[in-house]
């Protein structure tokens, strides 16, 4: 069992079950669950329904919707120590109360506030309130998230009005992580660039702009090409059947073949090569469904890699290496990208190689950049490029970029020669080669990395060797404002080169290339006034008279099914 993979089992039992259904199991009274988007997601990644039935919850409902009271029913309440979240809870007590009783759990550390908000209207009614460390999200084995792509805009647009308050909540979301984790590392005061360390565990800080090339390139392992070339939504893929009609298959570590498959390169993923896997899983009409929904998810990735990827992947890599397969270095980048400016590529693909091209050259002229600029027909969305400089990245000609550890040696596909620079981050880590220029903030990593297989001192039971690897040294990465499949990645690679570490990846969200572009732009954008619309005297009557109906209608309150 890997990590985070553990971890959600933590979550599960000991995190929810145990604290939150044991409270107020005693009676055998059916409970309801209210839940905040936040802890709706989380609490789908560790049970589902048919699980929360045995515990005698009967229905799991949304929070901010309008609920239809049910006075004899006790009602616990998962939720983020929020505003929004305590002034919805206090709305169903304030004046009449809407449950027999309240069960109320935080993710996190609720402050004096909001606390003292509660109790001043809620007091009678709140048989349990208690603070789990559980803030952020389990999203892979060795990748967590705090799922907020919205920190990406407070953290580097020059409008934001909120950026230390986003800083701070991610940080504590990181030492919910940490505390989850039974790791208690020692804080640095510096947060944007930091390095802290304990006996066995060290954390890295990373901004956005430390690497601006791996989450725009063309990633030909199977995970990144499904999430950049076809339409997954919240980790859904919608495909059509045999019969044409419409399906959906969920993409998480639930699914043994995509588990196996995503870091692949899509040059070994063939209709055999997925027959071989399959003989090793178990439950074979799982392996079946399994089956279909990846030979279609690598069907529609390898038509669209066919028709466009493939002829601009090769100048791609020229740009963002420095060098062709051969390896002889690219002398004029502006010979490389002229071919993809002149193909009728599509404007998101035109502005990756655009960018490329300027990152190769840590900034190009003015004079050159608004010719680019022309060259892709982008005058009225020019921010899609100059916004870059709000991350630190140099657009406008710049010095000379950080030095690359060398991997010359190592064998990789033409198209795929180029290694995110995390990668480099997490092995200069584990080495204790970091450059103390670069992390000002930083201490001896634990010496036992070197070694193998080091046992952690908080050991309960007897392991197994893997057992023993994976209870070693632990590096923690965070990168601010996004992480790329492909940095997610590079976590498993050095994991399983290293051994005797685990290397765990994690950041606000997860990006797509054609999404990080879009926040890109946005940054410029300034924080949407709130807008008041008045409303005729005819209409506030209707509203007032038929409320019930109306905020049905508008605001429906369905039960939750995981």
């Amino acid at each position: 069992t890997t990590l985070l993979a553990a971890l959600i089992l933590i979550c599960a039992s000991s995190g929810i079950k145990e604290t939150i259904i044991t409270d107020c199991n005693k009676s055998g009274v059916w409970k309801i669950l209210l839940l905040d988007p936040f802890t709706t997601k989380l609490l789908s990644t560790c049970c589902k329904m048919s699980d929360l039935m045995a515990e005698k919850i009967t229905i799991v409902e949304d929070l901010y919707k309008i609920r239809e009271p049910v006075p004899e029913m006790k009602a616990i309440y998962f939720m983020t120590p929020t505003s929004k979240s305590v002034d919805a809870f206090i709305s169903d007590f304030k004046t009449k109360a809407k449950y027999k009783a309240a069960y109320v759990y935080f993710t996190d550390y609720c402050s004096d506030d909001l606390f003292n908000k509660m109790k001043l209207y809620c007091a009678k009614h709140i048989r349990v309130c208690k603070e789990l460390n559980i803030s952020f999200m389990p999203q892979e084995a060795q990748v967590f998230t705090c799922d907020n792509p919205e920190a990406f805009y407070s953290i580097y647009s020059p409008h934001s009005s909120d950026k230390r308050k986003t800083l701070e909540t991610l940080a504590e979301q990181l030492v919910t992580l940490c505390a989850t984790l039974d790791e208690y590392p020692g804080a640095q005061h510096a947060f944007m660039f930091f390095f802290i360390a304990s006996v066995f565990l060290c954390l890295c800080c990373l901004e956005r702009g430390f690497d601006p090339v791996s989450p725009i390139l063309h990633e030909l392992t199977y995970q990144a090409m499904a999430y950049d070339l076809t339409p997954i939504k919240n980790d859904i893929y919608t495909y059509k059947s045999k019969d044409g009609s419409e399906k959906q298959a969920q993409l998480n570590d639930d699914d043994m073949l995509w588990v196996k498959l995503r870091h692949k390169h899509i040059a070994e993923i063939s209709i055999s090569n997925l027959s071989q896997l399959m003989k090793k899983m178990p439950s074979f009409r799982k392996q079946l469904n399994e089956k279909t929904v990846h030979l279609q998810l690598a069907e529609d990735c390898m038509k669209a890699f066919s028709d466009n990827v493939e002829k601009i992947c090769k100048a791609e890599q020229d740009l963002a290496v420095g060098s062709d397969a051969d390896g002889m270095k690219v002398k004029d980048p502006m010979r490389t990208l002229l071919p993809v400016l002149l193909h009728p590529y599509s404007k998101y693909d035109k502005i990756r190689a655009v960018l490329l091209y300027i990152f190769s050259l840590n900034g190009t002229t003015d004079e050159n950049l608004s010719k680019l600029i022309q060259h892709v027909k982008i005058e009225d969305e020019r921010e899609f490029i100059q916004n870059w400089k709000e991350l630190g990245v140099p657009i406008i000609t710049s010095v000379s970029g950080v030095p690359r550890r060398d991997h010359s040696q190592e064998e990789r596909y033409n198209l795929s020669r180029w290694i995110p620079v995390i990668k480099d981050v997490m092995e200069d880590a584990i080495e204790n080669k970091l450059d103390t220029k670069d992390w000002p903030h930083q201490s001896q990593c634990p010496a036992a990395w070197n070694g193998s297989g080091a046992v952690s001192a908080r050991q309960k039971h007897k392991p197994s060797s893997q057992d023993e690897r994976r209870s070693g040294s632990r590096l923690i990465i965070f990168i601010i404002g996004g992480i790329a499949y492909s940095e997610m990645r590079s976590a498993y690679e050095v994991t399983q080169a290293v051994k005797s570490c685990e290397v765990i990846i994690g950041s606000s969200h997860i990006l797509t290339p054609t999404g990080l572009l879009d926040d890109i732009k946005a940054l410029s954008k300034r924080p949407m006034e709130t807008v008041c619309v008045p409303i005729s005297h005819i209409a506030l009557h209707t509203a007032l008279s038929f409320p019930n109906a109306i905020l049905k209608g508008i605001y429906p309150s369905p039960v939750f099914v995981f």
